[in-house]
């Protein structure tokens, strides 16, 4: 299980470092024009100016947490809805990118898997403070 997660947290957190960074660096070629619903969601969520600035941001702390292994359960906790949403987008609206979102999935699952320990006090049922 060791390995798994090695391999599944260095993956996720390259995969979440580069296309957070992109976002501010431009440095991958692609041109992606969304038609219909799809595009006016994109358009919808780049319009309001702080969402796409603020879910990378979150994407290159997360990787660099998960890259140098420094609070990664909490990262992939944080990562986790970016993973799923990226997966229902993929496959929903644009199922040409299917891989992208099950990239993402998987890995993050996978940890969730390996680092169970740490959130099982997260599951309880009723806290007391």
């Amino acid at each position: 299980m060791k390995t798994t997660v090695l391999i599944s947290r260095v993956l996720l957190g390259v995969i979440y470092l580069i296309f957070g960074l992109d976002y501010f660096f431009k440095f991958i070629p692609y041109q992606p024009l969304h038609p219909g619903k799809t595009g006016a969601f994109v358009a919808g969520l780049k319009g309001v100016g702080y969402f796409y600035p603020m879910i990378k941001s979150i994407q290159i702390a997360g990787g660099l947490s998960l890259m140098f292994n420094r609070y990664a359960p909490f990262a992939a906790v944080v990562l986790f809805p970016i993973s799923l949403n990226v997966l229902l987008f993929h496959t929903i609206l644009v199922p040409s990118g299917w891989l992208m979102g099950v990239t993402l999935m998987v890995p993050n699952v996978l940890l969730g898997f390996g680092y169970r320990k740490y959130y099982k006090p997260m599951f309880t049922m009723k806290a007391s403070v």
